[in-house]
């Protein structure tokens, strides 16, 4: 098992940029294939980003592509994402997930962390 623990969010204004972090517990973090995704209120969760257990692939939603990066570091197991040229319509929950095995950067995550709130205000 792995557990998750996001922090970094809070309440920056639109084109701001905020760099939101997730810790992992466990010896196997470079194992695990790790996302993250957000929810707004009324809506449902979606799909942010994604990164490879080796870092060598990544990919992410059409939304914030060219404004969001996923990376990570596995020597200190934690993954990153960088959000720039902020939006109000980025406000959500974001959440960081981990999955072992399979390809899919986007789909079937087993583990969750609580989340973290992001607000970009106009």
């Amino acid at each position: 098992q792995v557990q998750l623990v996001e922090s970094g969010g809070g309440l920056v204004q639109a084109g701001g940029s905020l760099r939101l972090s997730c810790a992992a517990s466990g010896r196997t973090f470079s194992s695990y294939t790790m996302g993250w995704f957000r929810q707004a209120p009324g809506k449902e969760r979606e799909f942010v980003a994604g990164i490879s257990s080796n870092g060598g692939s990544a990919n992410s939603a059409d939304s914030v592509k060219g404004r969001f990066t996923i990376s990570r570091d596995n020597a200190k197991n934690t993954v990153y994402l960088q959000m720039n040229s902020l939006k109000p319509e980025d406000t959500a929950v974001y959440y960081c997930a981990a999955k072992y095995g399979g390809s899919s950067l986007r789909y079937n995550y087993d583990y969750w962390g609580q989340g973290t709130q992001v607000t970009v205000s106009s």
